[in-house]
């Protein structure tokens, strides 16, 4: 069997579909109208992503307004004044508020799963946000009536019924999108944030069954937006040990945008245990250079000195569109990116012989 690739997500947005969404945002389009620009968008990049050979695919996250808050998009109850991420080159993002209760999600992942089905001749990966990510929309002070526990247990809640629908529902796996755990280290050094975020989502994993987790996996980077991360000077050794703490049996883990690469597999070798299989990213969205086949197969063989193949496998350091607005990267851009992965990871199974 040839070493696993997959893509993490998102896929750039056609144009068409970004004037959509803000047409139909101030008014100048119709539901319907704005219904099929995400159908047709969704087919295409399917499409597209199984042209370059791709064995898993997605949708893209086509439909999505961002790969955070597409679960609380439409709930009431929110302001727009919370927590605020910056990033290295001055812009920032800033997510919402919870002003009351109770917190329900108003999308669940299952719903693009079920479309993106219906299209896809290959299997079908399905992105998830984290409940630790979701978290931080319950404000410092709380609020009147409904106390911080009751809200995580309504998280917790809807969060694994997120994963459980697209495990039920027919993925062929589950990515849970943790890009704010490196994060949390360079909002609190100590460590302490990062640890609740593990426990947190530990709650909600330790509620599937060991081959339900098999199918699970965690998504780390240090952010990728606009061609800028949130936290890329926070060194993987202070991450890995607490981040292979969690109860999946998969991890795709952002490495070929990393200065020191070797240094980072490392400290994968001495954290790996047995069962769990690292993806490990050979392409990096938010460089314009596109790899070639030779760089993934580079890459590929350099991660095999540290992890054993039989638990290694190649994805994309992170989505290449995480938020709807985002067109820093043409989409033939990412589409070039991933039939290098997708070749250079085949090239590299045969030199590796498996």
């Amino acid at each position: 069997m040839p070493i696993p690739t997959e893509p993490i997500g998102s896929i750039p947005r056609p144009p068409g579909l970004i004037a959509g969404m803000q047409a139909a945002g101030e008014g100048r389009m119709s539901t319907d109208e704005l219904e099929a620009l995400y159908a047709n968008a969704a087919e295409e990049t399917i499409r597209q992503l199984e042209a370059t050979g791709s064995p898993v695919v997605t949708d893209g996250e086509q439909r999505k307004p961002s790969f955070v808050t597409y679960p609380i998009h439409g709930l009431d109850g929110l302001a727009g004044d919370g927590v605020v991420i910056p990033f290295e080159d001055g812009h920032t993002r800033q997510l919402p508020r919870l002003t009351r209760g109770p917190f329900r999600y108003q999308t669940f992942a299952a719903e693009y799963l079920a479309e993106a089905l219906q299209v896809a001749t290959r299997p079908v990966k399905q992105a998830v946000i984290s409940p630790s990510a979701l978290s931080l929309l319950y404000p410092q002070e709380s609020i009147d009536g409904y106390s911080r526990e009751e809200f995580l247990a309504d998280l917790t809640r809807d969060a694994e019924s997120d994963i459980r629908r697209c495990l039920e529902g027919g993925a062929h796996c589950v990515q849970v999108d943790f890009t704010e755990a490196r994060l949390s280290l360079k909002l609190d050094p100590s460590g302490g944030l990062l640890r609740s975020f593990v426990a947190l989502n530990n709650d909600v994993l330790r509620r599937f069954s060991e081959e339900d987790r098999a199918r699970i996996g965690i998504h780390t980077c240090p952010g990728g937006d606009h061609d800028s991360t949130h936290s890329a000077d926070v060194p993987y050794a202070q991450l890995l040990p607490t981040l292979f703490e969690l109860d999946a049996g998969n991890f795709y883990i952002e490495l070929a945008g990393e200065r020191d690469r070797v240094s980072v597999l490392a400290t994968i070798k001495e954290n790996l245990r047995p069962g769990v299989r690292v993806f490990v990213g050979v392409i990096d969205p938010i460089d314009p250079t596109i790899e070639t086949t030779q760089d993934v197969f580079d890459r590929v063989l350099e991660a095999a000195e540290y992890i054993p193949v039989d638990q290694l496998g190649t994805t994309d350091d992170c989505g290449f569109s995480p938020f709807a607005d985002d067109t820093s990267t043409a989409r033939d851009t990412a589409f070039a990116k991933i039939r290098s992965r997708v070749e250079g990871t085949e090239l590299a199974s045969g030199r590796l012989g498996v």
